[in-house]
């Protein structure tokens, strides 16, 4: 089951996710009229650059002489260098026309050769040629669509003899609106990280943390430690649930007190030493048995300590037992310190067997689900009984870290 922080943010990005598609999807919509209206601004411009570059280049007055388009003194029909000269400056594709034949263009047919002696679409032709309009916008040119822009070519005395046509292909339109699309789109999966990341510390500092000292705190009460209360900072609801758990503490405080007033109290912190060096022994490896019979070493027979004689006349050899050493972490008068149990210790050193190498106070609380500060102080005590010792580690970066090694 996915962790409530987990939900959340995916609850977050999904919605992030499908507003990010929905503004994509709308701005390829408004990008896609806006590039054909910027393909068409593009075209008319050209058309203005180019026909100037033509009066510099070529100065005079359009003509047609033995069915050839002139320019001045130059011919211009079957003349490629001019119009591959302005496509090389414009990015566009360039005609001149005498009438409606393409007498010299960058304009390429079916058979990958420049499209000559072809003609303009009929609805071009009527615009330019008969009306003497300028006309913008989509064209069939050669059996592919370009926002074009004709202009018509006028005589000396301002008879139409020609037109002079730039196009932008729509693979310039979708060349356009993809670069735009894929810029917000990097810009939009910017913004989403950065949102992400700072949900995550949001998240994490104000709702998952809270509640996890919190649980930490209410499995402490549930294994019998109602002494500590927590203090957290988050959200009021994350405020209330801290301040309700804090006076559930009090009252099971209050509780036990009243119960150990009328109740006989062990000494020994109600755990009879024996039961801590099994526990403790466990940390050794030892198999320690719990007996209310008083603990002595296997019976050694030593030669002729003390022999009656029988009737028979049968000598029996008799040994004295000895008493069993005290082990190390045995204080022999003492219980458990005040504040800690058999069922917390017992928790932390199946924990230690189970992973037996250096760790930190850190580690193992996060491993048996318990607050750092309630852990250090069984460590602290299995350090004192000589089942563990400590020493400080130094990091790269930050304040050393105390490393408990069992023995």
């Amino acid at each position: 089951m996915r962790s409530l922080k987990q939900q959340i943010l995916i609850l977050l990005l999904g919605s992030l996710v499908i507003l990010a598609g929905t503004f994509l999807g709308v701005l390829g919509w408004y990008m896609k009229d806006r590039g054909a209206a910027t393909a068409i601004a593009k075209a008319q411009a050209d058309l203005a650059t180019c026909g100037e570059i033509i009066d510099i280049k070529y100065p005079g007055s359009w003509s047609v002489r033995d069915g050839e388009l002139y320019k001045g003194p130059i011919k211009i029909s079957l003349n490629n260098d001019i119009v591959d000269h302005l496509s090389r400056l414009t990015g566009d594709t360039v005609t001149v026309f005498l009438g409606e034949t393409r007498v010299a263009t960058t304009v390429l047919g079916s058979n990958g050769e420049r499209a000559i002696g072809t003609k303009v679409s009929a609805k071009v032709a009527q615009t330019v040629l008969k009306n003497g309009q300028t006309y913008l916008g989509a064209a069939d040119v050669v059996d592919q669509w370009y926002q074009a822009a004709y202009v018509p070519l006028r005589t000396e005395s301002g008879i139409i003899i020609g037109m002079f046509y730039v196009g932008i292909s729509h693979t310039y339109e979708q060349e356009f609106i993809t670069r735009s699309l894929i810029t917000m789109a990097l810009i939009g999966l910017a913004l989403t990280v950065l949102v992400a990341l700072l949900a995550w510390f949001f998240l994490q500092k104000v709702i998952s943390l809270p509640l996890h000292n919190i649980m930490l705190g209410t499995r402490e009460v549930a294994i019998g430690h109602p002494t500590q209360k927590i203090n957290i900072s988050g959200a009021k609801e994350i405020g209330e649930l801290e301040e309700a758990f804090n006076q559930m503490v009090e009252q099971i405080q209050a509780l036990t007190e009243e119960i150990n007033r009328s109740t006989p109290s062990n000494p020994k912190n109600d755990l009879p030493e024996t039961d801590v060096d099994i526990v403790l022994g466990q940390m050794k490896g030892l198999e320690i048995v719990k007996s209310t019979e008083p603990i002595v070493e296997p019976i050694v027979v030593e030669p002729i300590l003390d022999q009656t004689i029988d009737n028979n006349n049968t000598v029996a050899i008799r040994s004295k037992p000895k008493a069993k050493l005290v082990t190390p972490w045995r204080s022999g008068e003492e219980g458990l310190p005040k504040g800690l149990n058999k069922v917390t210790l017992a928790l932390i050193v199946q924990f230690l067997q189970a992973n037996r190498r250096p760790l930190s106070a850190e580690e193992v609380a996060e491993g048996v689900k318990l607050t750092r500060v309630t852990v250090r102080h069984y460590l602290e005590f299995l350090e004192q009984r000589e089942v563990l010792k400590s020493e400080q580690r130094y990091g790269t970066v930050g304040r050393p870290v105390k490393i408990f090694i069992p023995l």
